[in-house]
């Protein structure tokens, strides 16, 4: 009798949710969520990324592994610095300069780099207070799974809620870490690390993942090139704790002047280990190589046009960014 009593709830309660449950509509439509990457509610920007590629197509790993951009295009404001492709099931971790923490309403947002409203590649995200233990946003996909949506396929940001990618580039899609406050060991005022990882959208039992509710996600697959997967751009920050260093700043790298005209300085407070600093234009092209063998090491900039660059810096396995601006 029990299961009868299930049964009947699922048909006259759960069913008619799930065929006409509305979340909210693409960007700059009545009633979306989604942050500009402009707008004056993001008061920060991921400073540090580390990525594991996915599969080019889960399916055939012949192809090999999503290979276009780099970490680096992962820090920073959105739209300035491209984009880092995660293939099929890739992840990227990202880390801030100040912890993140459970404020009013949305808490940061994620970008991505869809060219439509419509072509949506999505994305779990979860979140961690000590960089080991990562706790998931709950995401629904209501997207029918009867057929797959192809690789330019189309999808509806409504039937979509809690993965990043809904909406389209320049529009971070945002997240409310009270959802996730009566988890134990996640501490929401102090946020560290951030993952984000692709969702495979087949509908094959072999490769599919799922949502919260155990509903197959579809969105477009196979994306069989180089920029396989989510295209992840930023990760902007909405409501932080300024006064605390998170794990990605402890290092104690101070880059001066910034924005400069010649001579850059790096200075960093640990001393006795060698750093090895690398520099890219905003292309992701390699310009030099050193190493940061004292405290104080600096770059001339002089012989290199005005515009963005990104100085990579190697900390024993850690990886640390920042952006300098050539005026």
């Amino acid at each position: 009798m029990l299961n009868i009593y299930k049964s009947l709830f699922v048909v006259f309660f759960l069913f008619p949710l799930y065929c006409f449950a509305q979340f909210p509509p693409p960007a700059e439509q009545t009633g979306s969520t989604a942050i500009f990457k402009d707008s004056s509610v993001i008061v920060g920007w991921a400073t540090g990324c580390k990525i594991i590629r996915g599969w080019q197509n889960i399916a055939d790993t012949t192809l090999g592994k999503a290979d276009a951009g780099d970490s680096s295009m992962a820090t920073g404001a959105a739209g300035t610095n491209g984009i880092v492709s995660l293939g099929d099931g890739g992840s990227a971790i990202l880390t801030f300069d100040h912890p993140i923490i459970n404020g009013n309403s949305w808490d940061f947002a994620v970008f991505e780099n869809s060219f439509s409203d419509s072509f949506l590649e999505l994305a779990f995200v979860e979140v961690s207070s000590d960089g080991v233990n990562f706790f998931r946003f709950p995401s629904t996909s209501l997207t029918d799974t009867n057929i797959q949506i192809a690789s330019f396929g189309e999808l509806d940001a409504t039937k979509i809620n809690n993965l990043a990618g809904k909406y389209r580039v320049f529009f971070g899609t945002p997240f409310d870490l009270q959802e996730l406050s009566e988890i134990p060991g996640l501490d929401v005022n102090n946020i560290t690390h951030i993952k984000i990882t692709d969702v495979v959208g087949s509908i094959d039992k072999d490769y599919a993942t799922y949502d919260a509710f155990n509903h197959k996600i579809n969105d477009p697959w196979p994306t069989a090139f180089s920029s396989s997967g989510f295209d992840l751009d930023a990760v902007g920050v909405i409501n932080q704790n300024a006064s605390s260093v998170s794990e990605n700043s402890k290092n104690n790298f101070i880059v001066y002047p910034n924005p400069v005209s010649d001579i850059v300085y790096i200075k960093s407070e640990n001393s006795g280990v060698h750093k090895y600093l690398s520099l890219y234009n905003c292309n992701g092209m390699l310009l030099l190589e050193s190493v940061l063998s004292n405290q104080l090491e600096c770059i001339d900039l002089s012989v290199f046009p005005a515009g963005l660059y990104i100085l990579k810096i190697k900390d024993s396995d850690d990886y640390i960014f920042r952006k300098i601006i050539k005026k």
